[in-house]
């Protein structure tokens, strides 16, 4: 029998936050789990809770009941299948460390992340639907051109590539009805890397970020921008630009890749820092992130 009986979890319970705490549906199947989406939609999903506890914890956010997805062991699995890679939403970023590293900019990324406590909680999927623009899983992600794969009750799934996925600043367009069952994408011939910036040199959310991602077969480079616009952001005239480049002599055009990549994003003051050096930030790690592709290639 499924335990989706809502009832106080103690065990859930945030420190700080003084109001009751919500019920908590169980499941322990990712059939259950996805039952009991359709049957509550209004249920917070939650796994390592990493961001959610943040929100709880400064009142910004009062469930009325949580669905626990940390003992669905479906989410859990990462694997290769028909020349793609799937990566279940319950990957922790520290087994993205351990065990995902044929992908460098994914890794480099998972690195970033917090400290090791916050990786060993943190998953993919609780980046993924958290959607901050500062999401540093997200940008490597939508530079490698994922799907975020998204599951109902009845066997309904549909795959939905990351930039519509994204639809603003906290928002998805994942339907009440439905959970993050992981991402998928095909992985590239070449070399992909991740850099931030930061108020501090660890544990810090980025002012900014790039993830470049070769796809030598293609003769095409991928760039991803975090943290300077509404949602993570794809640089379109930089790839492009960059695609026009002879990549065996590229040192005359990386000034103005980085202009470019400077250009596509769509930066904003406050609290962290400045739209003027948030895209500084960017023509920065976007010129240097494709010096390193293409050397790599050497």
């Amino acid at each position: 029998m499924s335990d989706t009986t809502p009832r106080n979890h103690a065990g859930l319970r945030p420190a700080g936050v003084r109001h009751r705490p919500p019920g908590a549906f169980v499941p322990r199947s990712l059939e259950e789990a996805l039952e009991a989406r359709a049957a509550h939609p209004e249920a917070v999903p939650v796994a390592g809770g990493t961001d959610l506890w943040v929100e709880a914890n400064a009142h910004r956010l009062h469930p009325p009941a949580l669905l626990d997805l940390s003992r669905v062991d479906e989410l859990r699995a990462w694997e290769r299948r028909n020349g793609t890679v799937f990566v279940g939403a319950g990957v922790t970023f520290t087994r993205v460390l351990d065990e995902l590293g044929a992908f460098p900019a994914l890794v480099e990324a998972a690195r970033t992340i917090g400290s090791p406590q916050i990786r060993n909680r943190a998953t993919i999927g609780g980046n993924l639907g958290t959607a901050s623009p500062a999401g540093d899983g997200i940008a490597v992600l939508a530079a490698y051109d994922a799907e975020v794969v998204a599951g109902a009750a009845g066997g309904r799934t549909r795959r939905i590539p990351l930039g519509e996925f994204l639809v603003g600043p906290k928002r998805t367009s994942l339907a009440p009805d439905e959970l993050i069952l992981g991402v998928e994408w095909t992985p590239s011939p070449g070399s992909g890397s991740f850099a931030k910036v930061g108020r501090r040199n660890a544990m810090v959310i980025s002012v900014a970020s790039v993830c470049l991602q070769l796809d030598e077969e293609a003769h095409r480079v991928r760039l991803a921008l975090g943290s300077v616009g509404p949602t993570v952001l794809r640089a379109p005239r930089a790839e492009d630009f960059a695609a026009g480049l002879d990549w065996s002599h590229p040192n005359s055009g990386l000034e103005e890749f980085g202009r470019l990549a400077a250009s596509d994003s769509r930066p904003i003051d406050d609290h962290r820092g400045t739209a003027a050096y948030r895209r500084h930030a960017v023509g920065v790690l976007a010129q240097r992130a494709l010096a390193r592709a293409l050397e790599e290639r050497c």
